[in-house]
């Protein structure tokens, strides 16, 4: 496959989507029951399907309303109870005008056309496992009257624990057919936080994926006054215990369950009900439950699949980032199911090197990391080159010279090739695809999180683009979308097609607040009416707590965070990231910086060094290659962190402060230069608390932590 083909999308926008040829508007302030297909077969109006009944839970009848739009009356546009509905924010044309869908009806529509099509697979004993669309509707049938039959209540939780896998699928699914709402739990949570989000949730049942997480549930679950049963999908149960069952186990339990009483259930279900809850990570206070519609997910799927030319049945994506977390829940699962594509498990160490290994199998055909994941290849690629003869060196720097021209040609909408693109193809960037499992990737996804130019330029140089998504748990995932007929370097692309943005009291460089309307747009946190009404305005506008700007092409640039301002005593507005970023661009052995200084005299930092990772992904003493190379280069003989610290090794403190000088020289004002900073004496990560699960800096976290450090620079 040649570059050209690995970075561009697909021509073909020919989808079908449901309902597309309706010719009646939806009103979403009164009950209805819409046909959208044409009915004048049908006695009652419905889009209806001949299909065996069976009671016997191995043959499972499919419900008679897929084409019908069914929605609960509703008057307002956020709502913070569990059962009650909310009005959609309807267009009258193009693709927000959309009738309405629940999951099953979205999940039934891929099943009839594609059933016998792999929809997951993943490793059992290192041999790949694949269930079809077929399958994995029948499994998310069973486990919904399972659900049933240990006593799922309607709009109760199902608290989902543990890594991703086809039983995490199957479990969420499976909740949502039953009427209850589908809740991850991330794996890194305490048993506290676990039981703050149960809990929350009124969770009926919890899924756990092994003993590790089993554990965590039963230290809390006298604190559970909800809970009914556990299920672990992963291995056998280490001691009997009452209402604690196997995957094996629980998948038989609702086997005498009849479809009809299931069929009712899904039937009885509104595109403008709750059915998903996503936890926000809860970095200032407890997490908020964000409630997405049935709605909000179908509507949202189909949106970023249509604007990315996604293909029916011909995509392809490794799953490894955590559920729990909107971006991968949306990706993983209901794009794929909307699309037909096929979701690939990773191994549960993905995070701690097997990634790479699954992906050189798999060869999605897209693929999304957050910063870090694209900064660890950036890292590793480097130590490969530093390794490189002198001769191969002088061959990769010529070829990423040309590979960064070629990217900024085709960005800017130039076709044209630099002399010497179609042999440093062949050289250096076909290989480098190869290796890294992505020569069959229409497109490179980053999100969640901010990412620097430098990580961006690096993978341009070699003729792979990064496009830059963004959005939040609120949205249901995508508000902004940069793809490959539509992106600029650091911005993060143009509104998701059918909603609309607006940059609330922008100020004279045309900075302000950005605000979403759509049918992306949650419903509200669950029993948080107060903080609900802070992020929805009168208006139904979700305020996002993000400042950003458009440039004259209508590219959303994010240039900062409300909360994250760094407001000195002086009384200016100064975003961290910037000069958090400019500073790693510059001093490239800096894993983490974090500027401080809110309501100080000057801006200070906390840094972090370049460390080896260990097999249970925390940061070590040990330098990475490329650092202990780097100091070499500088006369210093050190590989541990402690001895750079512990020396104070004046080569390298100078070599910092020089990078800061720097940094400084470009300031715009005196108030926004760095004075003084430390290096930690180790990195930040998932689990020493620094980091959130997607590996975004939790900025009170480490203020918290390192509030003798920040003392220090200002002699408090």
């Amino acid at each position: 496959m040649s570059a050209d083909e690995c970075i561009s999308q697909s021509d073909s926008k020919e989808i079908p989507v449901s309902g597309n040829d309706s010719e009646g508007s939806v009103k979403t302030e009164e009950y209805q029951t819409v046909a959208l297909h044409d009915s004048k077969d049908q006695p009652n109006g419905d889009c209806s399907f001949s299909v065996m009944k069976s009671n016997t839970g191995n043959d499972p009848a499919i419900p008679l309303t897929t084409g019908v739009v069914r929605l609960a009356p509703a008057q307002d546009l956020w709502s913070t109870v569990r059962n009650k509905p909310v009005k959609l924010r309807m267009e009258t044309s193009g693709l927000g005008s959309e009738p309405p869908m629940t999951i099953h009806q979205m999940f039934l529509a891929t099943v009839q056309k594609y059933g016998d099509y792999p929809a997951l697979r993943g490793k059992k004993d290192g041999t790949w496992v694949t269930l079809t669309y077929k399958e994995y509707y029948q499994h998310a049938r069973a486990a919904a009257k399972s659900f049933l039959k240990l006593g799922l209540e309607r709009f109760h939780g199902v608290g989902i624990l543990g890594f991703n896998s086809p039983e995490w699928f199957i479990a969420d699914v499976g909740c949502i057919l039953a009427g209850g709402l589908a809740t991850g739990i991330y794996t890194t949570n305490s048993p506290e936080a676990c039981q703050y989000v149960a809990d929350n949730c009124e969770a009926n049942v919890l899924v756990v994926e092994n003993n590790k997480q089993l554990i965590k549930i039963l230290q809390v679950r006298d604190q559970l006054p909800h809970l009914k049963a556990i299920v672990q999908y992963k291995g056998e149960l280490e001691q009997t215990l009452p209402n604690v069952y196997t995957w094996a186990e629980f998948m038989k339990l609702g086997e005498g369950v009849p479809d009809a009483e299931l069929d009712a259930l899904i039937d009885s279900q509104k595109a403008n009900e709750c059915c998903t809850l996503i936890y926000t990570s809860g970095t200032t206070g407890n997490p908020k439950g964000v409630m997405l519609s049935h709605d909000n997910i179908t509507w949202t799927a189909t949106a970023a699949g249509l604007m990315t030319s996604l293909k029916m049945s011909e995509e392809e994506i490794v799953s490894y980032l955590p559920l729990s977390h909107v971006a991968a829940q949306v990706q993983d699962m209901w794009i794929c199911m909307r699309f037909a594509a096929i979701t690939n498990f990773a191994e549960p160490d993905a995070l701690k090197g097997s990634l790479a290994n699954t992906l050189r199998e798999v060869r999605p055909t897209s693929f999304l990391g957050v910063p870090r994941v694209w900064e660890k290849m950036q890292e590793a690629m480097k130590s490969v080159g530093a390794k490189s003869s002198v001769m191969k060196k002088k061959i990769a720097d010529w070829a990423k010279g040309i590979g960064l021209q070629a990217s900024y040609n085709a960005m800017n909408g130039d076709s044209s090739v630099p002399w010497g693109f179609t042999l440093a193809n062949a050289l250096v960037f076909k290989n480098v695809r190869k290796a890294l499992g992505l020569d069959r990737c229409r497109a490179c996804y980053t999100g969640a999180a901010p990412i620097t130019k430098d990580t961006l330029e690096y993978f341009m140089s070699l003729y792979i683009t990064i496009f830059e998504l963004y959005g939040m748990s609120e949205s249901t995932g995508p508000h902004a979308i940069s793809w490959a007929e539509g992106y600029r370097i650091m911005s993060c692309g143009k509104v998701l097609t059918g909603c609309k943005t607006k940059l609330d009291k922008p100020d004279t460089d045309g900075n302000g607040e950005i605000c979403f309307w759509g049918r992306n747009v949650f419903m509200g946190y669950l029993n948080m009416p107060d903080k609900t009404e802070e992020a929805l305005d009168a208006e139904g506008w979700l305020h996002s707590g993000d400042l950003g700007k458009h440039d004259e092409d209508d590219f959303l640039y994010i240039t900062g965070r409300i909360k994250e301002l760094i407001i000195t005593a002086g009384g200016e507005n100064i975003p961290p990231v910037p000069t958090e970023d400019a500073l790693k661009e510059e001093v490239s052995i800096i894993s983490n910086a974090m500027l401080v200084g809110d309501k100080k005299k000057f801006l200070s930092m906390l840094l972090t060094l370049k460390c080896n990772i260990d097999d249970n992904g925390d940061p070590t003493d040990e330098l990475t290659p490329l650092v202990v190379e780097f100091c070499r280069q500088h006369g210093v003989i050190a590989s541990k962190v402690s001895e750079i610290i512990n020396k104070k090794e004046p080569a390298i403190y100078k070599v910092i402060q020089e990078g800061i000088d720097r940094v400084n020289a470009k300031a715009t004002s005196n108030a926004q230069r760095v004075q003084k900073w430390t290096i930690l004496p180790q990195d930040f990560s998932i689990s020493g608390g620094e980091l959130g699960p997607t590996m975004k800096l939790k900025r009170p976290v480490v203020s918290k932590m390192y509030q003798e450090d920040i003392n220090k620079f200002y002699g408090e």
